[in-house]
């Protein structure tokens, strides 16, 4: 049977036809501040565009390179400090809605992955990668390593959380 392959469709149309229309009505109400608005914006865009492509050519190059069946021989049961090292970064690393990787790691969890990395994956899974330059332009390179830093820590404590609540009861 052929696969079939869904057409491409432009998402986000809506919400740029919208930004359009705001700038629009922005220069017909207050040209100065429009003009001096989509300057401004421009000069952000410009500012950050050869780093969101050096992070997603990164990204997409690591994501190609890495298949299910070679990360779960390092995320089992005897995988140590590795095992949470490796979660914390595929969990960076991945992009995408959220759901897309449910079947991804409950094949993952099938095969071996603990319950525990799986936790770690998920709430590592709030810094991301394509928008760091953009939290760099506006709270500046200390905050945003301080923030990234806590939220891996979190992740690895809600892992070892997990663990300790679930027990017996979790995939260990």
């Amino acid at each position: 049977m052929k696969e079939q392959t869904q057409p491409f469709t432009l998402r986000g149309k809506y919400f740029f036809l919208a930004v359009v229309c705001v700038y629009l009505i922005m220069f017909v109400w207050d040209f100065s501040s429009a003009r001096v608005a989509l300057y401004n914006g421009l000069h952000s865009l410009v500012k950050i565009v050869p780093i969101f492509v050096v992070v997603i050519v990164c990204t997409a190059a690591i994501n190609a390179a890495l298949r299910p069946r070679q990360i779960v021989k390092h995320l089992g049961r005897e995988s140590g400090y590795k095992g949470w090292c490796l979660a914390l970064l595929a969990g960076v690393i991945s992009h995408g809605p959220m759901y897309a990787w449910y079947p991804m790691i409950e094949e993952l969890r099938r095969h071996g992955m603990r319950d525990r990395l799986i936790v770690t994956f998920f709430y590592s899974r709030a810094i991301k990668l394509p928008l760091l330059p953009l939290m760099v332009d506006y709270f500046g390179l200390l905050f945003t390593c301080i923030l990234s830093f806590y939220i891996l820590i979190g992740a690895l404590l809600q892992g070892a959380c997990f663990s300790v609540l679930a027990g017996n009861a979790s995939r260990e």
